[in-house]
């Protein structure tokens, strides 16, 4: 299956099968990492890391990822280039394409990054990667994949995810991690339940997508205002704070809404609605007993840290494919 070149943008980039062969590649690495077996795949090529919004298991999964399969990262900011004074998108994809074998970019600000990830796409020769942007959340979305299909021993077919918002004190978080498990767990057979307070709700056309991809392939999905509701009898609990940014792009108004929902929390309670073997899962980072409670986040039914461990091997994985 030659993915030479494909920019990996949307979680709809690739095709299901695409998605599978990604996975196997990821279980292939790991593998091979743990094992301490050299897989230098992408020996002497470079990725440009550009980002506008900081990160820390993103660019170390990148990073760390790059180097293991036997090329460099090169870390960028673009307020230590001129983007800020001038280059445009396309120069940046004519100049970058040919200076790097690809480029990967977090650009999450709202009605801006997504745009501009494509800008870049269009005028590059290399593959654009999409580290995350205000719409979707892809590498994200593939490791969160890769770890229900471990927990699970590969029948994932038939759970019940809930996706559901959670409260923090902190910024408005993106809602495109939410947005990318939506459009991608219903082509594996997955129900799904979105939980969310009024005014925190997703973008219409993903709730669209992920409609028609729940009805295609035969699964639930659900749209809720409690969370307890929404984690009754689930498999999975994926709970984390977003933005109201279909709302409002305001960060104090935003603050004040959030702030009106402060008893969303995923704590011992929520697991309990949960069925007796579901997991709790989230991107991290987590505002501790806030968002979450540490008990949860830290107990025994959490898969957090071997779900950030896989962004690694799902990285790798699409690098090696895009990037060979």
């Amino acid at each position: 299956m030659d993915m030479r070149g494909r920019d990996y943008i949307s979680d709809l980039d690739f095709s299901k099968e695409e998605t599978e062969h990604v996975l196997e590649l990821a279980w292939e690495l790991k593998s091979k990492r743990n094992s301490g077996l050299e897989h230098a795949l992408l020996k002497n090529k470079v990725l440009a890391m550009l980002f506008f919004f900081s990160s820390t298991r993103t660019r170390g999964s990148f990073e760390a990822g790059m180097a293991q399969l036997g090329g460099h990262a090169a870390f960028i900011e673009p307020k230590t280039t001129q983007i800020s004074h001038g280059d445009t998108e396309m120069e940046l994809g004519q100049i970058y394409g040919r200076y790097f074998d690809g480029i990967a970019i977090r650009h999450c600000d709202w009605g801006v990054g997504n745009k501009y990830l494509r800008d870049v796409a269009e005028a590059s020769i290399a593959p654009v990667l999409n580290m995350q942007c205000e719409v979707y959340h892809p590498h994200q979305c593939l490791a969160d994949l890769m770890t229900m299909m471990e927990v699970f021993n590969g029948d994932i077919k038939g759970k019940r995810v809930a996706v559901s918002w959670a409260y923090a004190s902190s910024y408005l978080k993106p809602i495109s991690c939410p947005q990318s498990l939506i459009l991608q767990l219903p082509r594996f057979g997955m129900d799904v339940v979105v939980a969310h307070p009024t005014g925190f709700e997703l973008m219409p056309e993903i709730l669209g997508e992920a409609r028609d991809l729940a009805n295609k392939n035969g699964t639930g999905f659900d749209v809720v205002h409690d969370m307890e509701e929404g984690c009754a009898n689930v498999d999975v609990v994926y709970a984390k704070s977003w933005g109201p940014l279909m709302t409002t792009a305001d960060d104090e108004e935003g603050k004040a809404m959030q702030d009106q929902h402060s008893d969303w929390i995923a704590n011992e309670n929520i697991m309990a609605m949960a069925n007796d073997d579901a997991v709790y899962m989230h991107p991290l980072p987590a505002d501790r007993d806030i968002e979450v409670a540490k008990s949860v986040l830290e107990g025994n039914q959490s898969v957090v840290f071997q779900q950030a461990e896989n962004r690694l091997h799902a990285q790798k994985a699409v690098m090696a494919l895009t990037m060979g």
